[in-house]
């Protein structure tokens, strides 16, 4: 009897540690994308509408990981002409700014106003960060089959001290690239929201979508964020990200 037990703790023993290290597996390769970031995109941000009507917003994007600090600078125009800087940082403070044309500074958004979008809430300022992989609260959920592709699902929460609107997230991640096809988003009291990830594409040894689809769960309409072109390995330096870059508008 004693040598079952101490066999069934053994075996106890294994099964969670080979779940940790799973979990650790996931998390590391989604943290190295975040941390290799050095990107530049160009393309739309797209708003379907109950009915089906579209309005667009033309869009750029650059991102790039500093020690310690991942900054995105999103500059939109069509009917809202807007520059978003974020700045993510994996001790969970991070920071939005947003600059219009005219503007001598950009100024702070409100954490209350995170959960909104330059295109609706549906593709929200938060949504350009990638913070919930830095999360203290991370769990591997059953593998499953979604679509052609099998996923391992990761589970995420945030801590205390984190800035998010959302409860948790859950990532379905393709077991062979370890690149998320599928997200759930859970809002704080309110619906889940849904990203779908098409268009999966290998460029310079980097994984990444030409196109992710936004859908609230019970609500009709969408949220596209379309990838029409872009690079990479950017070489982006500090100044991209400076004040002056921030405030420059093009004159139409």
């Amino acid at each position: 009897m004693r040598r079952f037990r101490s066999m069934l703790a053994l075996t106890l023993v294994f099964c969670l540690t080979a779940r940790a290290a799973d979990v650790q597996s996931l998390l590391a390769a989604q943290q190295k994308r975040v941390q290799s970031a050095d990107f530049r995109a160009a393309g739309r941000l797209v708003r379907v509408n109950a009915s089906g009507a579209r309005t667009i917003y033309p869009m750029t994007i650059k991102a790039h990981w500093f020690p310690g600090v991942l900054r995105v600078l999103v500059e939109l125009s069509g009917p809202a002409r807007e520059h978003i800087l974020l700045e993510m940082r994996p001790e969970g403070q991070s920071t939005i700014r947003i600059a219009h044309p005219g503007d001598k500074t950009a100024g702070a958004l409100p954490f209350a106003n995170w959960s909104d979008g330059p295109a609706g809430p549906g593709f929200s300022y938060e949504d350009f960060l990638d913070a919930e992989y830095f999360w203290p609260g991370q769990t591997a959920l059953e593998s499953t089959r979604l679509g052609a592709r099998d996923c391992d699902v990761l589970k995420s929460t945030p801590g205390a001290t984190d800035k998010t609107h959302y409860s948790e997230m859950k990532s379905w991640l393709d077991h062979g690239i370890r690149f998320p096809v599928y997200v759930e988003k859970t809002l704080k009291g309110g619906p889940v929201k849904e990203f779908t990830y098409l268009g999966l594409r290998q460029n310079g040894g980097v994984w990444s979508a030409s196109q992710v689809e936004v859908k609230v769960r019970g609500q009709a309409g969408s949220t596209l964020l379309i990838v029409e072109r872009g690079s990479t390995r950017a070489n982006l330096k500090a100044d991209d990200f400076e004040p002056a870059s921030i405030l420059k508008f093009q004159d139409r």
